[in-house]
């Protein structure tokens, strides 16, 4: 990649880029304040959806990285703009999902009609959890998943994430999902929404070919991969390719700002 010498968006995954469930990932703290005194305009994207906004901003502040809440788009946010204000939606999902659908003006329940089911990760899926979403299926909702990605990063390996809840889900209603997040078009709206035409301009950087390498083809973007969560240099080559790799963010930083 390289050759950067003039401020550009930088769109950062978080799980496995930023951290790594609640531990920080060395050198981030450093390489995100390096990027803004260089004028860089910093855009964090996650599928997990989990958390609220206020967690997260909480976490960075624990972390010692200042963020803004305009500079973080999730893939629960992306999952409510595919629901109108006013519907119904059984939420199988974390408080990040009901946060993003209590700002769209949707009514949320935890049971019987609906006219869409939203599917993200949350720890406390369960059969009544999946037996509830399976019913209002069977009276006609939608079914939408805030991501699909089959597994999560944490310090100690992967666990499933919200893309294995959701095939429980779509298996068991016998339905194909709409999916909001990485790398699908509800996303790449959201960002092109919070940052506009400045889109054009940068690279996302992100853990994972399959989401992250997706998404910045869709927006257009070069893709730098970094083997602190999913992928490692074992798993090359890749596809999408990207165009740059290096072991975590701190090191990418110093390479293309040197």
């Amino acid at each position: 990649m390289g050759g950067y010498n003039r401020p550009v968006v930088w769109i950062l995954d978080l799980d496995g880029v930023v951290w790594l469930a609640d531990d920080v990932i060395p050198g981030v703290p450093e390489a995100v304040a390096r990027l803004r005194e260089a004028g860089n305009t910093i855009l964090f994207l996650t599928n997990n959806s989990s958390r609220p906004v206020a967690y997260l901003l909480s976490k960075f502040e624990r972390m010692g990285i200042a963020v803004e809440a305009g500079e973080i788009v999730t893939s629960a946010q992306a999952a409510a703009s595919l629901v109108e204000p006013g519907t119904t939606v059984l939420v199988c999902a974390g408080a990040g999902v009901r946060e993003a659908l209590d700002a769209r003006g949707v009514t949320m329940v935890d049971e019987g009609q609906a006219e869409a089911v939203i599917v993200g990760f949350h720890k406390e899926f369960d059969y009544k959890r999946l037996n509830a979403a399976y019913q209002a299926l069977r009276g006609g909702a939608r079914l939408i998943g805030t991501n699909d990605d089959t597994t999560y990063p944490t310090p100690d390996g992967p666990i499933p994430g919200g893309g294995a809840l959701l095939a429980a889900v779509a298996a068991a209603g016998g339905v194909e999902p709409e999916v909001a997040g990485k790398p699908y078009q509800p996303m790449a709206d959201a960002v092109r929404a919070r940052i506009g035409d400045a889109a054009d301009e940068g690279f996302l950087v992100g853990d994972r070919p399959d989401t992250d390498g997706l998404m910045a083809k869709r927006l257009g973007l070069p893709f730098a991969l970094v083997f602190t969560g999913v992928t490692s240099e074992d798993d090359l080559p890749v596809d999408p390719e990207p165009v740059m790799t290096a072991p975590d963010l701190a090191t990418l930083v110093a390479q293309e700002l040197a």
